[in-house]
């Protein structure tokens, strides 16, 4: 609705319209995507008709009606007024069949746009980020934009981005450091999604140990190096449990058996965002395995089979994926394992054997993940140390969730952030930059805090996260993508519907309705009269 039509933007003239059409002694009930004002008249919302500003969150008829639905009124009339961006006929279900419904879809006059959908950091080198910048137009005539990125208010490189096929994709050299800024399309012609806010932050060494025999886990340390990580490994009987809470990542390699004391501690490290690792071993009882990893999912660990497999497909969809690989792999050199557990559960794959059983798994809570492999990997067993693919599997596995990269949250999105603070029984973080603040849902975790923004902030941009005065992170926000694609509506969703054009005929078209319902009212009134009056003709008459 921030879409300019013949008479300015959408929004704004809509309102306009309420508020010069509606009849002064109209009762009727508003809703917005926020708020709602029930049993009104146009005299007592004036005001508040007149301060009503642009949403980040995008329409949704479904809830709209669903909170109508909740009211007991019957046969109610429904102006729906709406650009209709994104509107299907699954949306139309939702109205009631006593209910009618009358729609004012305003028509933009801009067809053209250009957006920003997303931004993150494709590799890193010594000194540099390589940023990868997505966007996506919609319309028949796209012209060539230019593109910029800001740290703060300073620019550090300009393009013109010409977009084939309604897409293109923009790469950025900046300097790694820590970052707190936007990419902004700089054309005055374009509607929405101009501008995406993100934060990097100063790169942090994620804390992992490793609880097993220091020859097996020799592999870790090649790979979790000092550059990136605070690495260290401890055998199951020299263990400090105090040391746990410190950690990020905790991998359990090949321990034969895993101490009650151990899995309630690991229970809670989960709980408290940390990410776990599993790697069982071949003399692991499946029974206490299945009881440990039951705690986070519905996982049944079964027999060792020894029965030779190859690793021999990557789900590229997996979220442990995400922005590895370039391009889909198809001729890498299958690793494999002698012997494996069977393994019951309804978890995706990340790595699939031959047989089409998983090979690594993963459950995503909202705040860490859990990996769990069904074979040992020793050299004695696999030799999935010697593949490839043993550097991006690991290394993402301890990345997941530590923010070391791009931070750019959606407004709307309910998804928590973890941010590492440690906080008082009565500390609170607070969120705001120089025009919004706000205090956000959140969970005191050991030295990390969960965070929950639901509808907030109200407008999209960069924010700071504040421990009182002190300054905790850097955090930025954008609205939903979905408004930017400014694709035609399909009138036909709409046939069995009342489409008016203005706000102005369809309190005409109302008042025809219920004059004509009026009139029914009168004939049905009359007929019965006449009837009655035939009939006593008729017994008179006898």
């Amino acid at each position: 609705m921030q879409a300019k039509g013949k008479k300015g933007e959408l929004l704004k003239r809509t309102i306009q319209e309420l508020l010069e059409e509606t009849p002064e002694n109209q009762n009727f009930s508003l809703l917005t995507n926020s708020e709602s004002y029930w049993n009104t008249d146009i005299k007592s919302i004036r005001t508040t008709l007149q301060n009503i500003k642009y949403s980040a969150i995008p329409f949704d008829l479904n809830t709209v009606l669903a909170k109508i639905n909740t009211r007991t009124t019957v046969n109610k009339d429904i102006i729906i007024i709406t650009d209709a961006i994104g509107m299907n006929p699954k949306h139309l279900k939702s109205i009631s069949k006593n209910d009618t419904a009358y729609f004012i879809i305003p028509q933009s006059e801009q067809k053209n746009n250009v957006s920003i959908d997303s931004v993150y950091i494709n590799e890193t080198t010594t000194n540099f980020y390589d940023i990868k910048v997505n966007l996506s137009g919609s319309g028949d005539d796209l012209k060539s934009v230019p593109v910029a990125i800001y740290n703060q208010k300073k620019l550090l490189a300009k393009t013109i981005a010409n977009l084939e096929n309604n897409k293109k994709t923009l790469h950025f050299n900046i300097p790694k450091e820590s970052f707190h800024g936007y990419v902004s399309i700089s054309d005055n012609g374009l509607s929405y999604d101009n501008n995406y806010y993100f934060s990097i932050a100063k790169e942090k060494k994620t804390n992992i140990i490793s609880i097993g025999e220091a020859q097996k886990s020799s592999f870790l340390q090649r790979i979790y190096t000092a550059d990136e990580f605070n690495y260290s490994n401890s055998e199951i009987s020299t263990l400090d449990y105090n040391n746990l809470e410190k950690q990020d990542v905790v991998v359990l390699n090949e321990i034969d058996e895993i101490p009650q004391a151990l899995q309630i501690t690991l229970k809670t490290f989960v709980q408290k965002g940390g990410n776990l690792i599993v790697i069982p071993s071949a003399k692991s009882n499946p029974a206490t395995l299945t009881s440990f990893l039951g705690n986070f999912g519905r996982i049944q660990f079964k027999s060792y089979e020894k029965v030779e497999k190859l690793i021999s497909k990557i789900n590229f969809s997996h979220p442990l994926f995400s922005g590895v690989f370039e391009s889909r792999i198809t001729n890498f050199q299958y690793p494999s394992t002698k012997a494996s557990f069977a393994v019951s559960s309804s978890n995706p794959g990340a790595l699939i054997y031959d047989d089409q059983t998983a090979f690594l798994s993963a459950i995503h809570t909202a705040v860490s993940a859990v990996y769990y492999f069904s074979s040992p990997i020793n050299t004695e067993n696999s030799n999935f140390q010697q593949s490839p693919l043993i550097v991006p599997v690991f290394y993402k596995m301890a990345q997941f969730n530590q923010n070391n990269g791009v931070n750019a949250l959606t407004i709307g999105n309910s998804s928590p952030f973890i941010v590492d603070a440690s906080l008082s029984k009565d500390g609170i973080l607070e969120v705001k930059n120089n025009t919004e603040q706000f205090i956000p849902i959140q969970q005191i975790m050991n030295s990390k805090v969960k965070i929950t923004f639901t509808d907030l902030p109200l407008e999209a941009g960069n924010f700071e996260i504040y421990n009182q005065k002190q300054w905790i992170e850097n955090i930025s926000f954008n609205y939903n993508r979905t408004e930017s694609q400014l694709s035609s509506f399909d009138t036909k969703i709409l046939a069995d519907y009342n489409t008016i054009d203005s706000v102005e005929n369809v309190f005409q078209r109302l008042q025809t309705d219920r004059m004509d319902n009026q009139l029914w009212k009168w004939f049905v009134i009359f007929a019965l009269l006449f009837l009655l009056c035939e009939m006593a003709i008729i017994k008179f008459l006898k």
